[in-house]
């Protein structure tokens, strides 16, 4: 059974206003939990240590502004499920230098780049929940099941979520790039 002596109310309490050795204690009891959550969030195990690392860091910051120490593994989770979502973004709003390289021409890296920023303005302008489904599930391909505990869902929720930022994402991008989508384009009346 896992340690859960670092979320004891004192301990938290003391660590509120301001002992030293509390906000240690709670903080070496926190990193395996929060660096666990994290690994299955984030697309690699350096962005999981990132964000675990940037979740203590927030934790030790704030940690006497917390008003229910009955609340602190769920901020400290939800601390770590923005930081790996903003990570994924960045993903969106830089492509990775590898990847570049793949281009044959100046005018494949151009056309490859704009279809990025399209794809990545796409997802961007979905609703909040449904823009963490699809990246979590589609882009950083997180199991179902997964994806729906770490965003508090339920599995059908989950689902429908999913089925509804493909939907949107699907008119949003047949509407930038017009019919020339080819024939296997569900809105494309013409397939």
């Amino acid at each position: 059974m896992a340690d859960r002596s670092w979320v004891n109310a004192q301990l938290i309490k003391a660590a509120q206003a301001g002992d030293r050795e509390s906000i240690t204690a709670v903080l070496y009891g926190a990193h395996p939990h929060v660096r666990r959550f994290a690994e299955h969030l984030c697309a690699s195990s350096q962005d999981a240590e990132d964000a675990a690392q940037e979740a203590l860091i927030i934790l030790y910051r704030k940690i006497g502004s917390l008003r229910a120490t009955g609340a602190l593994t769920s901020w400290m989770f939800r601390i770590v499920r923005n930081e790996c979502l903003r990570r994924a973004r960045v993903l969106f709003e830089r492509p990775d230098e590898a990847e570049a390289g793949l281009a044959t021409s100046a005018e494949d890296e151009a056309i490859r780049r704009l279809e990025a920023e399209l794809v990545a303005q796409a997802i961007q302008e979905l609703p909040d929940v449904q823009r963490r489904v699809l990246i979590m599930r589609d882009v950083l391909g997180y199991p179902g099941r997964s994806v729906a505990e770490a965003l508090g869902l339920s599995n059908a929720a989950m689902k429908s979520q999913l089925h509804r930022a493909r939907n949107r994402l699907r008119l949003s991008l047949s509407g930038m790039t017009g019919p020339a989508d080819g024939p296997h384009d569900p809105g494309n009346p013409s397939a």
